[in-house]
C-alpha cells in the first residue's frame, strides 16, 4: 500500500478547470488499478490531496434539487458567479474566496476500503482543526460535514462536503468556510437543508484568520487520522 500523498496547493482556480484536473487524476489512477487486475501486476496507485480556492460557484451534486439554488442565470452573472451540476453527492454549495476547498484524491485501497469511514474521517479532522481555535465542532445526523450548536435554533454550518467515488479512488472533498462572504449563502438553501445558518471561522472568532495556519492544521490531523506516511510537496 502506497501512504504518500502528493501536495498540492492550486491557489485561486476556476472551478471547472479543477474538476477536470480531479477527474484526470482519479482516471489515471483508475486506469492503473485496471492494468494491474488485467496484467496481474501490483504497481502502486498514487494519491494527490489539492488544497484550492474558487472564484464564486454554486455546484450542485449528482441527486440535488435545482430549485435550491434561488438566483436566475442573469443574476449569477451580476454577482460575478457561475453555477454547475457536477457529480459528487450531495446537494447545492457554494465555493468561493475566502473558503479552504481540499479534494483527496485518494485510492482507498491504500488506506481503507469504507465509504462512510471515509467521510467520518474527512468531518473528524476539521473537527480536530476548528478545535485548536476553541470551536466545537459537531456531526448532525443525517447531514455531512461539520456543524456548531447542533441541536439547538442556533444550528448552523462551517463546513460543507461531498465526494464522488470511482474504484475506491475518491475525488471532490470539503470546504471550510475561514474568511468567506457568507452574503452569496443567501442565493441558495444550503445542501438543501432549509432553516439553518451557515458560518465561518471568521464571524465566529470576530477576527480574519490566516488560511495558511488552518491549511498547517488540516494537514496535521488529516496525516495522523489516515496515518499518511507523508506529504510529498508538488507545487
Amino acid at each position: 500500500m502506497n501512504k504518500k500523498i502528493y501536495l498540492k496547493d492550486l491557489g485561486l482556480k476556476d472551478f471547472k478547470e479543477v474538476w477536470e484536473y480531479q477527474t484526470n487524476l482519479l482516471e489515471e489512477i483508475v486506469a492503473v488499478k485496471s492494468n494491474n487486475r488485467k496484467e496481474n501486476l501490483l504497481l502502486a496507485t498514487s494519491n494527490y490531496f489539492l488544497f484550492v480556492e474558487h472564484p464564486h460557484v454554486y455546484t450542485l451534486g449528482k441527486s440535488g434539487d435545482l430549485s435550491n439554488l434561488l438566483i436566475n442565470e442573469e443574476q449569477l452573472k451580476k454577482r460575478n458567479a457561475t453555477y454547475y451540476k457536477i457529480n459528487r453527492g450531495g446537494d447545492i454549495t457554494y465555493h468561493g474566496p475566502g473558503q479552504i476547498v481540499g479534494y483527496p484524491i485518494l485510492d482507498l485501497e491504500n488506506f481503507f476500503t469504507d465509504i462512510h469511514k471515509y467521510l467520518r474521517f474527512l468531518e473528524e479532522v476539521i473537527i480536530k482543526t476548528l478545535a485548536e481555535y476553541g470551536i466545537t465542532g459537531e456531526r448532525s445526523k443525517g447531514e455531512t460535514g461539520v456543524w456548531i450548536d447542533v441541536g439547538t435554533p442556533f444550528a448552523r454550518k462551517i463546513c460543507a462536503m461531498g465526494i464522488r467515488s470511482s474504484r475506491w479512488v475518491t475525488m471532490h472533498g470539503f470546504a471550510l468556510n475561514v474568511n468567506t462572504n457568507l452574503g452569496y449563502f443567501d442565493h441558495i438553501i444550503p445542501c438543501g437543508i432549509r432553516g439553518k445558518a451557515v458560518t465561518s471561522l471568521e464571524v465566529e472568532l470576530g477576527k480574519k484568520i490566516d488560511p495558511s495556519q488552518v491549511k498547517e492544521k488540516i494537514l496535521c490531523h488529516f496525516k495522523d487520522l489516515f496515518e499518511v506516511e507523508t506529504f510529498v510537496s508538488d507545487i
